[in-house]
């Protein structure tokens, strides 16, 4: 028969709520002190992952989803209504300017609409975007800072940019500007559609697009639905309406796509694996477990000191059942108060620490902070988890305890073990470890509490010390590599244009504090390779599909014994160079001799060091026949005619092949694997090395790609700053490149994972502590009574107090152990998990944290037994006597 009793529940719950105004206070700080844990790292992580998402959109230049690319106007009024398409943006691209003074930046000249110039951080601060049918234009404070034009709405400036292959110069009108943001790769100017449809038509374009297949086409980025598939939406798109990305070679309805990398969502959608999946479920549980220590105990305790409260209950009548309703009622009346406290709190840890944690991000602002409900939602109902998961044991201790075990109740709950006559006479020691053992669940959690914190700290510091920066470096091998600032541009291809003056090296040359240095050669005179074609394939099959290689083979220049041409890159390089290369195989002294022609064949590595077996056909001993190129013919594939490369029509069918030429043969000698920082930094086909003087005779050149140097530690600030003052205002057509730019960055990289670490651990430290704190004050609070009589039948003061000191230090040093017992169990776990998150890791095994801190645990496990005991001994031993257990 069910009974109306809710009310009266409530009421028991509420009133017995009253009666422990105490506990309840600790109760609410502990739920307070989890909802902050939850809070203060949602907010880190939701923040954190926001800068970071906003630096990856800036480095991308923008925010959209996704891009449509190189578009006929045919094919964009095709999938502009796709149902998918929530909106999008237009742009079109007119040309680019690259000499001085925009040699060292990315200027991109084109039309793009409102919706596209916000996507792409292009708004106005100042002004406007140009008006249609004007000679306006809208840029940033760098094009006009390099320009030398103040940014003033009205001004007039001119730009001399390349469109199509053809150099135009045009003066514009600044209708608006925006702040520059260093981040952003692209520079751009804005002008209008009709300004640069009028470009177009000068430069013979008209209303087709340009001979790059670039130049006056669309680009229409697009916001989607969601950001979690965004590359599976767009290809949604395309086959919607009868278009495909996967090859040219597949028909005329090939459109090209672009996912914006910088959606987190969509990286970890895509990338995300059962490891993956599994470390983020136990970071969650971790949290969970985390705030369950302390809320579970202090609930638990809670339970024991109101044991015999429920067994009078019972003896009325009250069921189990209604037992654990009262005290999840009451665990949900002191939530109400403990969340919403815990939220702000931990909101205002998160902001306070949020931008600490960031700074040591250099392409992340650190004023980025998230105001995501999720923070709130979800730290709340973390919170609310934990605190029924913490009721459900203590709740059905409370339901299952008979009237008279309640009576018989002690610190330990349900303790049925046999009691034995000690064989010899009680110590201190003893006496503290009995005191702990009688509720050893209670003694486990505590010490599994203190050491969590522990193990956090050691991991985060393990962590950050197998950071090797040795590793790190290993593609930045010079202290300092100068070369035309063309040569360090993402995307640029070096030639002749671009080489570096013997006059600027042997300045550099001759200032004191250069160690060691050496030039390498870039090629600058064409030169092909003769390869099988098993080999092209394979050097080409990375970045074409079976299909487009098939067209490829067919198409290629043969020679008499059915080799195939193949585009290739040639290195010379002096020994310096040489001798900084990953040696794979063979022997790089043969490189040094002069008059012949043995050859170095690049390979590549993976993150990890390993070598990519199939990044190069050569191997040691192989002959590599090159054929340097003087002069090619063009001819038409279908009939042969030769044809005169000045009057080959756009769009008609041609192919070109060697003519007037040279071959040479080389051994293979040695396989090299290049630091990035010393190669031409794009890739595509095979790579060879010569020494530098087999390169300069046989290409019959010697153009300079770089010059690189190693300076004794006393002068690198010297030569860093000579350099800067050389590129910045003697010859602005220079740039440079330092080791030290790279060593900032991976020590920022580093102390972001430190700072956070240690923080998550000193919040978890805290929870420890208070777990500590509740145990040994309920603990001496519950004996009262007994204590006293100890005290009455001849136990000191000073003795009661080191009976206290052992239990306190039996909980920390305990927690020390345990620390030093999971941190050994986990090592080899954790070794696996760094090499597979980062490839610069080394795993360095250390306990140094953990004993650094030992003194620190010890002073707390005498500190809160003194403190404890100082309050109860207020009270004579007389009127504790008295008080009824």
């Amino acid at each position: 028969m069910k009974v109306a009793n809710k009310k009266i529940i409530r009421t028991l719950s509420f009133n017995s709520l009253k009666v422990a105004r105490t506990r309840n206070l600790i109760a609410i700080f502990a739920i307070a002190l989890t909802t902050l844990l939850f809070t203060s790292l949602f907010t880190i992580s939701l923040s954190i992952n926001k800068s970071i998402q906003d630096a990856n959109f800036r480095q991308v230049g923008g925010w959209s989803h996704g891009s449509f690319k190189y578009l006929t106007q045919e094919q964009y009024d095709a999938i502009k209504d796709d149902a998918l398409i929530k909106d999008y943006g237009l742009r079109r691209f007119v040309g680019m300017a690259s000499e001085v003074p925009f040699n060292k930046s990315h200027v991109e000249i084109g039309y793009s609409d409102a919706k596209q110039a916000h996507w792409m951080y292009c708004d106005p601060i100042e002004g406007h975007l140009p008006a249609e049918g004007t000679n306006e234009a809208a840029t940033d404070t760098q094009i006009l800072k390099l320009l030398g034009v103040k940014p003033v709405v009205g001004t007039s400036f001119t730009l001399t940019f390349d469109v199509d292959g053809t150099e135009v110069t045009k003066t514009f009108t600044l209708s608006g500007w925006w702040a520059y943001d260093d981040v952003v790769k692209a520079n751009h100017v804005l002008i209008p559609l009709t300004r640069a449809q009028e470009i177009y038509d000068q430069v013979g374009i008209g209303k087709g697009i340009g001979r790059d297949e670039l130049t006056a086409t669309w680009n229409m980025d697009v916001m989607l639905a969601s950001a979690l598939h965004i590359e599976q939406d767009m290809h949604d798109i395309l086959l919607n309406h009868g278009y495909q990305n996967e090859s040219r070679a597949k028909g005329d309805n090939y459109i090209a796509i672009g996912v914006n990398w910088g959606y987190t969502g969509a990286q970890l959608a895509d990338q995300i694996d059962p490891m993956t999946i599994v470390a983020i479920i136990a970071l969650l549980l971790l949290i969970l477990f985390t705030g369950y220590l302390i809320i579970y105990n202090i609930f638990q305790i809670s339970v024991s000191n109101d044991i015999r409260f429920y067994g009078l209950l019972k003896t009325i009548g009250t069921t189990g059942k209604q037992l654990s309703r009262i005290i999840y009622f009451q665990a949900l009346l002191l939530s109400l108060i403990g969340i919403p406290l815990g939220m702000i709190a931990g909101y205002l840890v998160g902001i306070k620490l949020t931008p600490l944690i960031l700074s040591t991000l250099n392409l992340v602002k650190a004023n980025t902070l998230s105001t995501s409900p999720l923070i709130f939602i979800g730290s709340a109902l973390f919170a609310l988890i934990t605190v029924i998961i913490s009721c459900r044991r203590p709740g059905r201790i409370a339901a299952k305890v008979s009237p008279l075990e309640a009576i018989r109740f002690s610190d330990g709950l349900n303790n049925k073990k046999k009691i034995r006559k000690a064989q010899k006479g009680a110590s201190l020691p003893k006496m503290a470890w009995a005191n702990l053992r009688r509720n050893n669940s209670k003694t486990v959690i505590t010490i599994i509490s203190l050491s969590l914190s522990l193990l956090l700290l050691n991991t985060t510091v393990t962590f950050t010390k197998s950071f090797d920066m040795n590793k790190y470096l290993s593609n930045v091998v010079s202290d300092f590599i100068v070369a035309d600032a063309h040569y360090f541009q993402v995307g640029n291809f070096w030639n002749r244009d671009y080489a570096l003056s013997e006059e600027v090296i042997s300045n550099l040359e001759n200032r004191t504090g250069i160690e060691s240095s050496g030039r390498v050669y870039g090629q600058s005179r064409a030169a092909e390779e003769l390869v099988t074609e098993e080999s092209y394939r394979a050097s080409h099959s990375q970045w074409n599909d079976k299909e487009t290689l098939d067209l490829m083979v067919a198409s290629q220049e043969k020679s008499e014994t059915g080799l195939l041409s193949n585009w290739v890159q040639l290195y010379g390089m002096e020994r310096y160079s040489l001798d900084k290369s990953k040696l794979i195989e063979g022997d790089l002294g043969k490189l040094y001799e002069p008059n012949s022609h043995y050859i170095a064949a690049v390979y590549s590595l993976d993150d990890y060091g390993n070598t990519k077996s199939d990044s190069n056909w050569a191997k040691i001993g192989d002959t590599v026949k090159l054929r340097y190129i003087d002069e090619y013919e063009y001819y038409n594939p279908n009939t042969g005619k030769i044809l005169d490369q000045n009057d080959i029509d756009e769009g008609q069918a041609y192919r070109k092949r060697a003519k007037v030429y040279k071959e040479v043969d080389y051994e293979v000698v040695a396989l090299i694997a290049l630091p990035t920082s010393l190669s031409y930094r794009y890739y595509g086909t095979d790579e060879f090395v010569m020494g530098a003087e087999t390169f300069i005779e046989d290409t019959e050149t010697s153009d300079v790609m770089y010059y690189a140097c190693d300076v004794v530690d006393e002068r690198i600030d010297v030569i860093e700053s000579y350099l800067s003052d050389l590129t910045k205002n003697q010859n602005s057509q220079l740039d440079y490149e330092s080791k030290a730019t790279y060593a900032a960055e991976f020590d920022s990289f580093r102390n972001m994972f430190l700072i956070l670490g240690s923080v998550l651990s000193f919040i978890i430290g805290i929870v420890g502590v208070l777990n500590f704190l509740n145990a040994m004050l309920t603990s001496i609070l519950s004996r009262r009574h007994e204590l006293a009589m100890l005290q009455s039948i001849g136990m000191t003061g000073k003795q009661l107090k080191l009976m206290l000191i052992w239990e306190g230090l039996y909980y920390t040093l305990g927690a020390v152990v345990t620390s030093l017992l999971l941190i050994i169990t986990v090592g080899p776990l954790l070794s696996n998990i760094l090499s597979d998150m980062f490839w610069f890791t080394i795993y360095h095994f250390t306990v140094l944290p953990v004993f650094i801190v030992t003194p620190f645990f010890a002073a707390l496990g005498v500190a809160v037994p003194l403190v404890v005991y100082r309050i109860i001994s207020k009270d004579s031993i007389i009127e504790r006597l008295r008080e009824v257990e």
